[in-house]
């Protein structure tokens, strides 16, 4: 009070100092200079099936601001493996999260002991001195009762708004900070894309301006149930899933789960994926919504030059490749591939790079970006954070990446479809099976100035190999692996031995013509066998 009485020889001229005491303040007091960050997380979004076209905005404010990855892939084409190597910046066989069941350890109590502690976002809020803010989809079992149910929140949020289990638009529960919140069926309220735009901006409006922070975002959309906003049900009328030339095609020379599928496709199964395509563009529409939203409040909040924006998927998806309905699990550039924009500081706007990168890197490159060392983790990824700011020699960034998947399946037959015999799950009514047990794989995925391949093992009786020649052969109709050069054939199931047993800085070698790498054909598969040997043979 003294203060303020010396400031008091009258009562205007004291008023008058006063104000020009505070209007100091307010100048001096510079707010922390490390950017800030945004990921925007869609689900089951694809690129190489048009995925892009209904994000007219998106593309606008983050790809045309910023800089477009045409080579951007996912460690595995399932929603909780691949979520998880976002959030670890690590492959599937590190962070040991093998499909969307808790038994499979999506969001298991072993998962949230042993990697949430170093997830990318929990670094960034305990040593980087961000505020960080979730809402949306986590991992396919959060909520479980058996794993601390909904009043579990992750390490590392300060803000949390995490759906329950699995992607829905309406009916659904969140985890506000621990406490459940039900939301019912009422457009203006509940639709959950939506709500998340709103609540997203409510953090924005009064998030301390005083610390950098952290936005994760996950929409529902583009997955199934495929729920439009009223304002989209009726969009995209006329569109069809695209008739690409891998379209109905049969995948004579693929492993036997693509071979059974029958084609062509009966009239049932093309106006089944013909309406869930239009169905997820029309999701995707409040998705473009919800990005415009954010952008124009960082913009009208002078935040928007600091921040990165990335956005991305967590895997692709497939309706009607290789007369497979619909779903992803498959190692084919429709479900592997996905989109990848980032705009933010020292990024020029219009680019479009070809570098090779992976989900895997998204962890690396935000610590990066907050000034955290990123050899002090151990995750699996790179930073590409140079590449962003165009620092790096395109000679020297990483030529592969790994792809690995462990299929689903029961060891007794599926009902509607004795005759396809144990293991198959994901059957649709005209029996196609769009999963197995044996539909296990793993990749490697390269892409360089001279060379764009894609070669894979699965892990059953035949050992089977599919290898593809990506540039002569964009829709992957051919496979390769009985003509292609067995050098170069030999390295490349070299390279994927090594990635496969990668952990940390092994996992940034240099890719699969470096010369000092060996055929050697051992340790495939290795800690799958037991598993499959029980299924086989009937055994629980």
């Amino acid at each position: 009070m003294a203060s303020v009485g010396h400031c008091l020889p009258t009562f205007l001229n004291g008023l008058l100092i006063c104000v020009t005491l505070l209007s100091g303040l307010s100048v001096t007091a510079k707010p922390n200079r490390k950017p800030n960050i945004v990921l925007i997380l869609t689900d089951d979004l694809d690129i190489a099936i048009g995925g892009l076209t209904p994000l007219a905005k998106t593309k606008k404010l983050i790809g045309d601001a910023g800089i477009s990855f045409t080579n951007a892939f996912v460690a595995s084409p399932l929603c909780c493996p691949s979520r998880a190597s976002i959030l670890t910046g690590k492959y599937p066989h590190n962070h040991h999260v093998i499909n969307n069941t808790l038994e499979g350890n999506c969001s298991s109590t072993a998962w949230q002991k042993s990697q949430e502690p170093n997830t990318f976002p929990a670094l960034l809020h305990n040593l980087g001195g961000y505020q960080t803010f979730f809402a949306g989809k986590y991992l396919n079992q959060y909520g479980d009762a058996k794993a601390g149910g909904l009043g579990h929140v992750p390490l590392g949020w300060t803000q949390w708004f995490g759906l329950e289990r699995n992607s829905k638009y309406y009916n659904y529960t969140l985890s506000v900070n621990g406490k459940p919140e039900v939301h019912g069926a009422e457009y203006s309220k509940d639709y959950l894309t939506d709500v998340l735009a709103n609540v997203s901006l409510d953090f924005l409006r009064y998030k301390s301006k005083y610390q950098p922070f952290f936005m994760m975002v996950s929409t529902p959309a583009p997955h199934s149930p495929w729920t439009p906003a009223p304002q989209y049900q009726d969009t995209y009328k006329d569109t069809k899933a695209p008739r690409d030339p891998n379209f109905n095609v049969h995948g004579k020379d693929k492993h036997w789960l693509i071979r059974q599928a029958k084609t062509p496709m009966s009239n049932a199964s093309i106006q089944f994926l013909d309406n869930a395509f239009r169905s997820r563009w029309r999701t995707l529409l409040s998705v473009d919504d919800l990005v415009e939203r954010l952008v124009l409040a960082l913009e009208a909040s002078k935040e928007l030059d600091n921040t990165y924006v990335f956005f991305t998927s967590d895997n692709g998806y497939h309706t009607g490749q290789f007369s497979l309905p619909l779903d992803k699990r498959q190692l084919y550039e429709f479900d592997i591939r996905v989109p990848l924009m980032v705009r933010g500081p020292n990024i020029k706007p219009n680019q479009t790079s070809k570098l090779l990168v992976a989900n895997v890197d998204l962890g690396p490159t935000m610590l990066d970006i907050a000034g955290y060392d990123v050899n002090k983790t151990q995750m699996d990824g790179m930073s590409f954070l140079p590449v962003l700011e165009g620092r790096l020699n395109a000679s020297s960034w990483r030529t592969d990446v790994l792809v690995e998947y462990e299929g689903e399946g029961h060891n007794v037959s599926d009902p509607s479809c004795p005759l396809l015999g144990p293991g198959v799950s994901e059957c649709f009514p005209d029996c196609v099976c769009e999963d197995a047990f044996n539909n296990t794989y793993a990749c490697v995925r390269s892409v360089a100035p001279s060379t764009n391949l894609q070669y894979c093992e699965f892990d059953d009786n035949e050992v089977f190999v599919e290898v593809y020649n990506v540039t002569a052969d964009p829709f992957q109709l051919a496979n390769i692996a009985k003509t292609i050069d067995q050098e170069v054939l030999e390295k490349m199931n070299h390279r994927l031995m090594m990635l496969q047993s990668c952990s940390g800085p092994s996992c940034r070698t240099p890719g699969v013509y470096d010369s000092r790498y060996r055929f050697d054909p051992s340790h495939m598969f290795g800690s799958h066998r037991t598993r499959l040997s029980l299924l086989r043979h009937g055994t629980k």
